[in-house]
């Protein structure tokens, strides 16, 4: 008897779609991960800068802000807010930047 019965050949096609499936699975799985890693690092950079440029203010003249980062990233928006701490003189100041209509958020603690 040569060659394959119709039975083996849909078991062999049902193990394909099978596998396919689950490596089509696996890899829109990752591709999720490197699209929130990339936003995680831009939002990262951009939050990094804006409070270096916040350090080159007088301490006295900081006040809760908030913004966007037009005209490259009008789509990320970032928000100051300041807290007094238990030692005198240093201030908790917290960035936040919002994402993704702001779902997504990462803030970043600095003292001065």
């Amino acid at each position: 008897m040569k060659g394959f019965t119709l039975l083996e050949v849909v078991i062999a096609l049902a193990i394909m779609a099978g596998t396919l499936l689950t490596l089509l699975g696996a890899f829109n799985h990752h591709l999720a991960i490197v699209g929130r890693d990339r936003e995680e690092t831009v939002s990262l950079l951009l939050a990094r800068g804006k409070l270096e440029e916040l350090e080159m203010s007088p301490l006295e003249s900081l006040t809760p802000q908030e913004g966007t980062f037009a005209p490259e990233r009008p789509d990320l928006f970032w928000k100051l807010s300041i807290a007094p701490t238990a030692i005198t003189g240093l201030r908790q100041l917290t960035l936040t930047v919002l994402w993704d209509d702001k779902r997504k958020s990462l803030s970043l603690d600095h003292y001065k």
